[in-house]
């Protein structure tokens, strides 16, 4: 009896002093946890083929790590270091290091220019996670395979695909055919590559602040799971994260995180992760396949 005293002690212990993990900031005043990619400079009317030049010649693009017209640039934002993407050219800013099972956070906000072909539309721009492979194989031909965290004006917290990317999302389809994020009545339905579905899904509810204030996202991973969170408030549940190779899915469960420009000006701060070791419990009830 004393022996199993002695070893629950001993457990109880090692608990007390098992050290939490720390969250690790992304953002420095010199990027260096982050390379870039920047495309084209997308006008209107553009259907997914290559800008041409004058003489009707496919452009180029401009490619990694060339930061032409200082698209990404960090500036002080009260204080803080905070990363500022003018969206003059479609691109993204992407993590050198691979990512699984973990809490990202950052806030995020709107500045004021817009550039075609967004001019008329919201402003935009997104989280991109367990990216992987080259960019410029979506179709605005500036982004990698990835699964997209929506960061758009009015609208946080949706899912896109990018390139060839598929999962799950717990939703329910409206009267106008559209599907739209619901933990609680919702059923697991496929978008994506592959599917019989676009690859999208509305959020479940706004929770997005007035223009100019700071909005915090948090996306947690875990396995082939994701949440999106807007604000405190979860908007979206994920679940089978893949991406389609022609014939069968693929689980990706890991990658690349990265921040779009997307032909408005926006700002990000505090980005920092934390790996973890499960879905946190107050979030994993939501996986259930019964609404």
């Amino acid at each position: 009896m004393k022996q199993h005293l002695v070893l629950f002690t001993i457990a109880l212990l090692l608990t007390a002093f098992t050290p939490k993990a720390k969250w690790q900031k992304l953002i420095d005043k010199d990027l260096s946890q982050w390379d870039m990619y920047l495309s084209f400079k997308i006008k209107n009317g553009y259907v997914g083929a290559p800008p041409t030049d004058e003489n009707g010649k496919a452009l180029l693009p401009i490619g990694y790590n060339q930061n032409v017209n200082n698209v990404w640039t960090v500036v002080r934002e009260g204080g803080d270091w905070a990363i500022k993407a003018t969206g003059e050219y479609y691109g993204c800013l992407m993590t050198k290091q691979s990512f699984e099972n973990y809490h990202l956070k950052l806030k995020t906000k709107w500045g004021n220019k817009k550039w075609e072909p967004r001019l008329n539309e919201l402003m935009d721009s997104g989280l991109l996670y367990h990216g992987r492979g080259e960019c410029g194989v979506d179709y605005w031909r500036s982004w990698m395979l990835s699964q997209e965290f929506q960061i758009q004006e009015g609208c946080n917290g949706d899912y896109w695909n990018i390139a060839n990317a598929q999962i799950e999302v717990k939703s329910i389809k409206k009267a106008n055919g559209e599907y739209q994020a619901n933990r609680q009545n919702g059923t697991f339905e496929r978008f994506g590559a592959g599917t019989d579905k676009q690859g999208f899904c509305q959020r479940e509810s706004d929770h997005e602040k007035p223009a100019g204030q700071w909005n915090t996202i948090e996306l947690i991973c875990f396995g082939d799971q994701s949440i999106h969170i807007v604000n405190g408030k979860v908007v979206m549940v994920l679940r089978n994260s893949a991406y389609w190779d022609g014939s069968k899915s693929i689980p990706m469960t890991s990658g690349q995180i990265a921040l779009q420009s997307e032909a408005c000006e926006v700002f990000f701060k505090d980005i920092m992760i934390k790996p973890i070791s499960a879905m946190p419990s107050k979030y994993a009830q939501y996986f259930s396949d019964t609404p």
